[in-house]
């Protein structure tokens, strides 16, 4: 049976043409590059979302995205279907071990009083969480509750952030979570579903809107801590390289970036210095500019 006798319309192929000016507009908006291997995901996002709001043709729905206040709101939807969206706590094991040692290092200092950590490309908020959660039981451990926290937590897509701000998972998503986290950090709801992260916890992590195309418009600097990882893959390596630059410097002395593995390659810059970390790729700023 044809999908057509479910009432179903099939995915209109999008022609070179099409698939070259909404390149374009994405990338120039958003960073993010779509390669031919990435055209499916191309075409089923924007067809599903045309067929959503019964828009037929692929240019007529580009005209109504670049056009008039109704335009920027249906972006701000459609960047939300186009953003990858896979995160979990606790992703990168060795990256949060680097960043807990870190911490170490600067809560045995006495005079430390805050600490200062900025988790950019935030999606559904598993990122920025999970650093409260490693800085929550670190301080506790070393008995530092007099320092002071903040979190700052950016994403691109709107709709992502209201569900991170929300601090809302399923079992599933708490699997990266050791239990005795969860226990004490973590409330079960009604539904015997879904667990809500503690209202303390959520109250350390202020969520923005930030597209990392503008963050010379961005009013953050000095920290202690930048997580950005998974976020710059499907950047064009210029592009890359102005984000981590930009990046760089919100850094205070002293502090890390921490990006994924094998997002940047071969990017140097000359207030940090690589660290020799085993499977993970981060860089310590060691002076003023």
């Amino acid at each position: 049976m044809a999908l057509e006798d479910w009432g179903i319309k099939p995915v209109v192929p999008i022609s070179d043409e099409q698939f070259a000016l909404w390149q374009g507009l994405i990338e120039s908006r958003t960073g993010m590059t779509f390669t031919q291997t990435r055209r499916p995901f191309l075409e089923i996002s924007l067809s599903t979302r045309m067929r959503e709001i019964t828009i037929e043709d692929y240019d007529a729905y580009y005209q109504f995205v670049v056009s008039g206040a109704r335009g920027e709101r249906e972006w701000v939807l459609l960047v939300d279907r186009l953003a990858v969206q896979e995160t979990s706590f606790f992703r990168h094991a060795s990256s949060y071990a680097l960043v807990e040692t870190h911490l170490k290092s600067l809560l045995a200092n006495p005079q430390m009083s805050s600490i200062n950590l900025w988790s950019a490309g935030c999606s559904t908020g598993e990122e920025p969480y999970s650093l409260a959660l490693l800085v929550e039981d670190l301080l506790e451990t070393m008995q530092r509750q007099d320092v002071f926290y903040g979190i700052t937590a950016t994403d691109i897509s709107l709709p992502t952030l209201a569900k991170a701000k929300l601090g809302i998972y399923n079992e599933r998503k708490l699997h990266g979570i050791p239990e005795k986290m969860r226990e004490h950090y973590f409330t079960q709801l009604v539904n015997q579903r879904d667990w809500q992260i503690d209202a303390h916890l959520k109250a350390r992590v202020a969520f923005a809107q930030l597209n990392l195309m503008e963050l010379d418009k961005a009013p953050f600097g000095d920290m202690d801590v930048i997580f950005c990882q998974n976020v710059l893959i499907y950047f064009r390596r210029f592009r890359k390289r102005d984000v981590v630059s930009h990046l760089a410097a919100r850094l205070q002395v002293g502090g890390i970036l921490v990006l994924g593995v094998g997002e940047v390659m071969d990017w140097q810059h000359p207030l940090l210095e690589r660290g020799d970390y085993p499977d993970t790729l981060a860089y310590l700023r060691i002076k003023l500019a």
